[in-house]
């Protein structure tokens, strides 16, 4: 069994998905990008505050499923430009305790949704 998991407090999805899909107990959260869902613009003003917003975008859908970054298990991490790596590490890091961080890949990808910098996805189990 699945169930759709919607929050208004991170963007509406611009294609034929949902943000997010529990199956069980493990959550599958759709790519986010830096979409400040309350003006539905993009933050784009440096990589730093997209990807502060696209973590924001998870939070709140975790916390719609009863979760939070604790609970998550993996993520991928898409960046338009791989030089842009440590910058966006910094602000990922910065919701995650090392010792229990999940585990991920980042990738360099030709093109993002909307022409963004950053698209994180991630699933969670509680």
């Amino acid at each position: 069994m699945k169930i759709i998991i919607k929050t208004a407090k991170a963007p509406l999805p611009i294609g034929p998905y949902n943000q997010a899909v529990l199956s069980g107990n493990t959550l599958f959260i759709s790519g986010q990008i830096p979409m400040n869902p309350e003006t539905a613009t993009l933050v784009v003003d440096d990589i730093k505050a997209s990807t502060l917003q696209v973590m924001k975008n998870l939070e709140a859908i975790l916390n719609e499923a009863g979760m939070t970054f604790e609970n998550a298990v993996k993520t991928s991490i898409f960046l338009q430009d791989m030089n842009d790596f440590a910058q966006v590490n910094e602000v990922y890091g910065s919701f995650f305790q090392i010792e229990t961080a999940p585990a991920r890949e980042t990738v360099q990808v030709g093109k993002l949704p909307l022409g963004v910098g950053v698209e994180i996805s991630m699933i969670a189990v509680l």
